[in-house]
């Protein structure tokens, strides 16, 4: 199968366990969430994904190829890309010195130009903004320009780790307008997240981990209608 593939993923912090067995799948085009409470381990996955922990146990494959053992850096020139938690800018550069530091990889440095225009086109306010430094934004710019710094490294599939958390709703809102606007566009796309509401509703598929294991996947309607993930993680 071609996409990302996780097969019998285990991984560890030291001795501690943080997933056992987790298995899914992001076929190309695809918007598939995964959902579940803080410490179930969903940052956990994205991390070894992109390499930064590694596997103790299974294989983790991108369109075909094993990249289980691959450094982060080998994972990112796949055109994997990590919108991470927290959005982790540098707070002193302005907004076009982060953006530009998206475009670090060596496929994508010729096309600089012409993906800040894209980034540009995308989050006018990013536009408006280039010259500020990146502690002046608000939350929302500020995770509009993470989303923007990762869309300068041309992802084939992009990951995005809790990107409503902290904003206020209305900017959450506008955060998930974006993320299906990508995903219209034909990017593929993991999301992350623990605002079910609002997750369910823009994904093809979805899984739900607990504990560090995958305990129930399946369409966004059929898991919004199951009695257990409605009291859960609806509050129905």
């Amino acid at each position: 199968m071609s996409g990302l593939v996780l097969e019998a993923v285990s991984a560890h912090y030291g001795d501690v366990q943080a997933l056992w067995d987790v298995s899914l799948s992001v076929a190309p085009g695809r918007l598939v969430t995964l959902l579940g409470a803080n410490g179930a381990g969903k940052t956990t996955t994205l991390r070894t994904i992109c390499g930064q922990v590694k596997a103790s146990a299974g294989t983790v494959r991108y369109d075909g190829r094993e990249i289980t053992r691959c450094e982060v850096h080998e994972v990112a020139d796949l055109g994997i890309t990590l919108v991470p938690e927290g959005r982790q800018l540098f707070p002193q550069m302005t907004v076009e010195e982060n953006l530009l530091v998206g475009s670090y990889l060596p496929r994508t440095r010729a096309n600089r130009k012409r993906n800040l225009s894209r980034v540009y086109d995308l989050f006018p306010r990013l536009a408006e903004r280039r010259s500020q430094r990146a502690e002046t934004l608000s939350g929302g710019e500020q995770q509009m320009l993470a989303i923007g710094r990762g869309l300068m490294q041309e992802p084939h599939l992009i990951m995005f780790d809790e990107p409503s958390l902290g904003l206020a709703p209305i900017l959450v809102r506008e955060i998930f307008g974006i993320i299906r606007e990508l995903h219209r566009q034909g990017l593929t796309i993991f999301l992350v997240e623990q605002n079910v509401h609002h997750a369910i509703r823009v994904a093809d598929y979805c899984y739900v981990i607990e504990n560090g294991r995958v305990v129930r996947e399946g369409a966004p309607l059929d898991l919004e209608a199951d009695p257990a993930i409605r009291q859960a993680y609806l509050g129905l």
